[in-house]
């Protein structure tokens, strides 16, 4: 390829008047200190999901052997994506509609799609922050007041005493939910103030870009190891909790042949690092040129995952405590059934077991499941074997292990009130840590884009909490942890994977892998290993679309499904989405995904009209790829997706 400027690096930026690229490397803000930008680029990545889903992702899929799969994956996929980011918006200096425009304007549609997705996340994120707030409010009160079942003239509560009173109060005192998302409701004051609150934090911590969301993450980002560590210190000191860990990581290599295990470890790892929203862009662009991008992708990726196993230590200790608790009471209720036979005369005593009737917490859970192994069969009355294993293998996620199963165990803690506003007040700041970054994935690459909106951005931020806010209601309704559980599991999954296929495919073929290595070594005044080349053009690029397959094929053979709460059964059941729905799921699909051709074929029209208007104005091809014109403006412009010519002001031919 002829080189028409001697660097023809990502320093070369082309369009007219950031229409199609910018002129110049932008001054731009930065980063206060270069802890600031590690604790926000750490805040951002870890999550919500590292407390909530990626435990429950390793419980259900071998425990250690996920593991392994996992720090596999990270290492072949995630953090070569991640470097990919960090050394785009550090070199480039703009925010994900920049760096795509930047490589080349047809690609500009990327961006938009990056931000269209951060969008849609930050509606129903920050309604789980207005749940964390719900239940902080309710943990100064002792007791708590999901502690026990309410009762209405002396009288349990039908659904509280069929379910449990962590489930009631969930179900019925927060959400008030429906029994499915065709029964909208009304909308639910409480939760609405909540959501409020929640987009008022983020909007006063945004007030002033990073200037001001950096300060915030000296807390949020901190203090939840602080909480996680203060739980497994305690949780280790519970009875039990030995049992949950060594259940947690019992490695059971088989699930390895499985395509489904594949799968989930590749999304997670996709997700835990925050790839293709566009805020490791944006956050990386405030660094200088200097920074060591490749040091901090591979520091964020060991704390993201080291802090993932963390919260599963932390999460099973717990649980394994909980599943202890639940076992001793089926024990209890059953040796009160042995006691009522016994004393009824049919039952031989030799049946019974050789526990303390009256006090069966004083003997060991394993006495008693000997003695079932032996006897029970011979006992009448139905009687379990209140096996720990299968209270553990009721594996819970996301909101059903925060509210529901870690509620319950908390209350079992001495001091609950304490632990409980402990728990929560973690959950809000890393929720808040990720809605910074969230935010800053669409208010960054609009600002850099067009300079109105840069002019006025403290009012775009106030405007985009507004609109949240406003749209955000939509989940505040009776059925709105439907919506919730919609938008989670697909406004953002596949249009995420397409963005990080076409961020993959733009670097390593459209721009191409040994460039912007060079770009990078000149950047670092060091080169990366070559191994990225490869990562990137090949191994990255087919993880991803087989990632995009698999989720494709499982949305088109598989009816998308979700969970609901019965109130006649006190129990939650799984529905199939009505066709509604689907609709709804399928325009947020395409949304999403849409501005990425629309981006395509609107530079490619837009080329075409310019060269129609100009006409006689083309001059020599100069090797197949790049052609000379006249341009009325005289700057840079980009004839093709790999190379910018600078363009006189005065014919030349």
């Amino acid at each position: 390829m002829a080189k028409i400027e001697a660097d023809n690096s990502l320093d070369s930026l082309a369009g007219e008047d950031g229409q199609e690229g910018v002129v110049e490397p932008p001054a731009r803000d930065g980063w206060d200190s270069k802890l600031e930008y590690f604790l926000a680029q750490v805040g951002f990545s870890v999550g919500l999901g590292n407390v909530w889903r990626f435990p429950y992702l390793c419980h259900q899929n071998g425990g250690g052997a996920f593991l392994l799969l996992y720090v596999l994956l990270m290492i072949l996929v995630g953090i070569p994506l991640f470097f990919l980011e960090l050394a785009a918006g550090q070199s480039i200096r703009q925010g994900s509609i920049g760096v795509w425009k930047h490589i080349s304007p047809k690609l500009a549609g990327i961006g938009y799609s990056s931000c269209v997705v951060c969008f849609f996340v930050a509606l129903y994120y920050n309604v789980i922050i207005g749940w964390s707030l719900f239940y902080l409010g309710n943990s100064f009160q002792y007791p708590l007041p999901w502690n026990e079942c309410p009762e209405h003239g002396n009288i349990t509560v039908k659904e509280c005493a069929a379910s449990s009173p962590t489930t009631y109060f969930w179900f019925r005192k927060a959400l008030n939910i429906t029994d499915s998302i065709e029964q909208t409701g009304e909308f639910n004051p409480v939760i609405t103030c909540c959501l409020l609150a929640a987009w008022t934090i983020v909007c006063l911590g945004m007030f002033k870009g990073i200037k001001s969301s950096a300060k915030v993450m000296y807390f949020s980002s901190v203090f939840p190891y602080v909480v996680l560590l203060c739980f497994l210190i305690r949780g280790l000191m519970l009875e039990g909790a030995a049992e949950g860990i060594k259940y947690m990581f019992y490695p059971k290599l088989e699930i390895w042949g499985e395509v489904q295990v594949w799968r989930q470890a590749a999304t997670q790892v996709f997700f835990a690092l925050g790839l293709g929203f566009g805020s490791v862009i944006a956050y990386s662009s405030y660094n200088p040129r200097s920074n060591n991008c490749h040091r901090d992708a591979l520091t964020v990726s060991t704390i993201n995952f080291l802090t993932s196993v963390l919260a599963t230590l932390v999460v099973f200790a717990v649980l394994g405590f909980r599943a202890r608790e639940v076992a001793m009471r089926c024990v209890t209720h059953n040796l009160e059934k042995l006691s009522e036979q016994f004393s009824g005369g049919p039952l031989d005593r030799d049946l019974l077991p050789v526990i303390n009737i009256s006090d069966p917490s004083s003997g060991p859970l394993e006495a008693y499941r000997d003695w079932f192994k032996d006897h029970g069969a011979n006992v009448p009355g139905n009687l379990t074997d209140c096996s720990l294993e299968n209270e553990m293998n009721k594996g819970v996620e996301g909101t059903g292990l925060a509210f529901i199963a870690f509620t319950e165990a908390m209350t079992l803690f001495p001091g609950s009130p304490f632990w409980s506003a402990l728990f929560f007040l973690m959950l809000l700041n890393l929720g808040l840590s990720t809605m910074f970054g969230t935010m800053e994935g669409i208010l960054t690459p609009l600002t850099d884009n067009f300079k109105v909106l840069k002019r006025h951005k403290t009012i775009l931020t106030v405007c985009s909490c507004i609109i949240g806010f406003l749209i955000g209601m939509l989940f505040t309704q009776r059925c709105g942890n439907y919506f919730v559980m919609m938008f989670d599991d697909y406004s953002a999954t596949l249009p995420l994977i397409i963005v990080v296929v076409f961020e993959c495919f733009s670097v390593s073929w459209v721009y191409g892998a040994d460039r912007f290595l060079d770009d990078i070594e000149k950047m670092l005044h060091w080169r990366p290993p070559v191994v990225y080349k490869y990562l990137w053009k090949y191994v990255c690029l087919l993880a991803m679309l087989g990632l995009l397959g698999a989720s494709l094929l499982k949305m088109c053979f598989k009816r998308p499904t979700y969970t609901a709460w019965n109130r006649e059964k006190a129990s939650e059941e799984t529905l199939d989405y009505p066709d509604w729905a689907l609709g709804v799921l399928a325009v947020l699909i395409i949304f999403a995904t849409l501005p990425v051709p629309l981006g395509y074929i609107h530079s490619t029209l837009r080329n075409r009209a310019r060269r129609n208007s100009i006409g006689s104005g083309l001059g020599t091809d100069m090797g197949g790829e790049t052609r000379r014109k006249q341009t009325k403006r005289g700057k840079y412009e980009l004839l093709d997706v790999r190379c910018y010519i600078m363009v006189p002001q005065k014919n030349v031919y």
